[in-house]
């Protein structure tokens, strides 16, 4: 029984990487918008209403493996004695260190694109940065009260799009990947050292 349940989720997961590699590539050839549900739908030989059972719309469909990082539970789920910026600093060293292979660059940059060309899909990136926002600000709610934790978490989002934008012109540039996570990795450190002693440590560099 436990190797049947293995099996179907599995499948399950297969079925969702594929519907979303067909929708990318439909997507990149011609702008989110230009797509509609019916045709991803078609193309991935799927139902449509198996479509909306693996996401429920097209903008999660788009944006699925886009920043989504749950900064809430990696928050929650630190150590007992550890400050809540260690993990997340932890967290995105280890982001900055997995470099993108040359051969899958181009596909990151298409999708980088396709995203900054509808704001339909900015829109709802933005949404999806919001509610990770309001869920670190819960997380940090009982130990700092409710004004300096949505405070915090705003600083903390605000910082992380950052390096996101910052990383990605870099690539937009021109630059290797190697290049850009070396960058990364520096620009990660600067902005958890700002977050963790204040801008004032910004006047004496």
């Amino acid at each position: 029984m436990v190797r049947m349940a293995g099996l179907r989720e599995r499948k399950k997961e297969q079925t969702r990487q594929r519907i979303a590699a067909v929708a990318w590539q439909m997507f990149t050839e011609r702008g989110f918008d230009a797509v509609s549900v019916n045709e991803i739908a078609e193309a991935a030989e799927v139902a449509k209403a198996t479509l909306f059972a693996y996401f429920p719309s097209k903008e999660s469909l788009a944006l699925h493996g886009v920043g989504g990082d749950d900064l809430a539970g990696i928050v929650a789920r630190r150590p007992a004695g550890q400050t809540f910026l260690e993990p997340l600093r932890a967290h995105h060293r280890a982001l900055a260190a997995g470099e993108v292979p040359e051969g899958e660059l181009e596909a990151l940059l298409a999708r980088v694109r396709v995203i900054q060309d509808s704001p339909t899909l900015q829109h709802a990136a933005n949404a999806q940065l919001y509610h990770q926002r309001e869920a670190l600000a819960q997380v940090l709610a009982d130990e700092y009260g409710p004004t300096a934790a949505a405070l915090m978490a705003a600083q903390i989002a605000a910082s992380l799009l950052t390096l996101q934008e910052t990383y990605f012109r870099h690539l937009q540039s021109g630059a290797s990947a190697l290049e850009a996570h070396r960058a990364l990795a520096q620009d990660v450190e600067l902005a958890f050292d700002l977050l963790g002693h204040g801008l004032d440590q910004a006047e004496g560099r």
